[in-house]
């Protein structure tokens, strides 16, 4: 007999492990078809707390993982593109789109899904094999592989025949159910087991085996499930330790909605219970009624979550301000902020919150805007530097300069191993040209901060030869920069926004006028020096500045021309 229930004991394992890797191939498949358009869906109906909502819970339903939607959400939150108030509806409706699966696994207990799986193995390989499809065929492997982990559950179920085994019979109904301390027991018990196993799937399929069977009391089932609510944000609390302080609040959020929800419905623990019982049509002190107790417990999933969303997604604001207040920004985050990127530390990425290759691009693309935005912030010091006529001072904003020509060495090596990284994936046609795209620009804004090193090396030189260029020269190359700056300007507002807003001539006509410039000032400072209007010396140093900034208005096109796809 033993050796029996360790056999069953291993099925169950094997069961279980099945349905964790179902669902989240299914996740992957669905994420990877849907990636490149998730940044626009989660933005376009984000507008309000309702609409957020709808689509958490679309998107949980379309994924089958709560913790997938909450992760992306976090994710989308660290990189900017969602705020806090928009990731906590979302949240909410991903609590909601959860309770499909405790339905589905009900749904497995209580019929046959064996002539759904071996159809959707054989269709699914069809399309995997057809490349262009094989995404589709992904998913419909992991519902193939998510309903046969199902039919294996219910199966050793049935062989563990628990019922009659009077040990087990014993021991839990040894518990008293009528007493809180039991129920806070089994929820204590249902979060760590969801905290370690990592998926409140698993842990809701063994509590609907349980129940099931009948010798786990729909009390004590019910705390499991409750207990599974709490620890199942674990997963999105830990993928964003490492993230900033707008992803940690988000996750922190998912955990405050879920433990309210939980103190609520202790209030009024039994009261809820029976209602919910009583919508089934199973009576708790009556035996039998077994096959009722996977749908009791989809039930009160159910109910327990859109009530909860109820009751809160009206105080979105408030729930806001006290994850807010319990994890307040550094007094200095401005000055942190600046050391980090002394560091070279990179803001948007964090490797440990990618879920798919499409939306590990997303934050790729938010962290190169940064870097555009800084390689033009040092270039703005460059032109600071050019104008200060204290040698001192100027020396200063030269070594600032230089710190920062070692931030941008940094920052191309982050975000292209993090590239390298996605790119180990199996990828789309459109990922891939993306992450070519993005290795090219970010190879390119580092060429530009190399450029405004050499112009700010080329400025120090003139500081250190004790001779000034004449006022001409300065108004020329202010002129020169000028436009440089203009390009720069151009180029950021292309990589901040949708390349199809604005038009590549903008950036071809700036790039025109610096090239035609520096052609003018080049014929210039030949005659000039040939008149002895200054010496040899100062006038190669100008046609050093010159050349550099000519160099730099063509890095900038590089840069616009790799967004584009030219």
């Amino acid at each position: 007999m033993t050796q029996n229930y360790v056999i069953i004991g291993l099925k169950l394992l094997g069961a279980l492990g099945l349905l964790i890797y179902g669902m989240r191939m299914m996740s992957d498949a669905l994420q990877k078809m849907a990636g490149p358009q998730l940044r626009h869906i989660l933005g376009r109906m984000t507008t309000n707390r309702f609409t957020g909502m709808l689509t958490g819970t679309f998107v949980t339903c379309a994924v089958q993982s709560s913790s997938a939607t909450t992760v992306m959400t976090v994710s989308f939150v660290s990189a900017g593109l969602l705020t806090l108030g928009q990731a906590i509806s979302v949240i909410m409706g991903a609590n909601i789109g959860t309770t499909l699966t405790a339905w589905i696994m009900s749904l497995g207990y209580n019929m046959d899904l064996s002539n759904i799986v071996y159809p959707a193995f054989f269709f699914g390989m069809v399309l995997i094999y057809r490349k262009q499809h094989r995404y589709v065929g992904d998913f419909l492997f992991g519902i193939a592989f998510m309903f046969l982990s199902l039919v294996m559950l219910s199966t050793a179920g049935k062989e563990l025949d628990l019922e009659h085994n009077e040990a087990v019979v014993a021991f839990f109904a040894s518990f008293d159910t009528d007493s809180y301390w039991t129920i806070l027991a089994f929820l204590a018990i249902g979060t760590v087991i969801t905290c370690i196993v990592q998926s409140s799937a698993a842990v809701m399929a063994i509590t609907i085996l349980l129940c099931s069977t009948g010798v786990l009391p729909i009390y004590l089932g019910i705390a499991l499930v409750m207990g599974e609510n709490i620890g199942t944000t674990a997963t999105a609390n830990l993928a964003a330790l490492g993230a900033n302080m707008q992803a940690r609040r988000a996750a922190l959020a998912h955990l405050l909605f879920n433990v309210f929800g939980v103190i609520w419905v202790l209030c009024v623990f039994y009261p809820f219970v029976d209602m919910v019982c009583s919508l089934v049509g199973y009576d708790p002190t009556a035996a039998g009624q077994t096959t009722l107790l996977p749908v009791v417990l989809a039930t009160f999933h159910t109910c327990f979550n859109v009530t909860n969303t109820a009751l809160l997604i009206g105080f979105i604001p408030q729930l806001e301000r006290v994850v807010c207040w319990l994890l307040p920004s550094p007094a200095s985050a401005k000055s942190e902020q600046e050391a980090a990127e002394e560091e070279g530390k990179l803001q948007y990425i964090h490797a440990n919150l990618i879920q798919t290759p499409e939306i590990a691009v997303l934050q790729a693309m938010k962290e190169t805007a940064h870097y555009a935005q800084y390689v033009q912030q040092m270039f703005g010091q460059v032109r600071q530097m050019l104008d200060e006529e204290d040698d001192d001072k100027a020396a200063e904003i030269y070594d600032k300069i230089a710190r920062r020509e070692d931030v941008t060495d940094k920052m191309e090596l982050g975000i292209a191993n993090f590239l390298e990284q996605v790119s180990t994936d199996h990828l789309s046609d459109v990922t891939k040209q993306k992450v070519r795209q993005l290795m090219r620009e970010v190879s390119e804004l580092e060429s530009i901060g190399d450029s405004c090193f050499k112009l700010a090396r080329t400025i120090k030189r003139r500081h250190e030869s004790g001779h000034d260029f004449p006022p001409v020269l300065y108004e020329k190359l202010r002129a020169l920069m000028q436009l440089a700056d203009e390009a720069l300007t151009q180029m950021n507002n292309i990589m901040i926004g949708h390349s199809r807003e604005h038009s590549i001539r903008d950036s071809y006509r700036i790039e025109n006028d610096i090239n035609m410039m520096r052609q003018r000032l080049k014929a210039f400072n030949i005659q000039a020096v040939n008149e002895r209007e200054y010496d040899y010396a100062l006038g190669t140093l100008f046609s050093d500045l010159v050349n550099e900034c000519e160099k730099l208005g063509d890095y900038v096109v590089n840069v616009v021309q790799a967004r584009f796809g030219q």
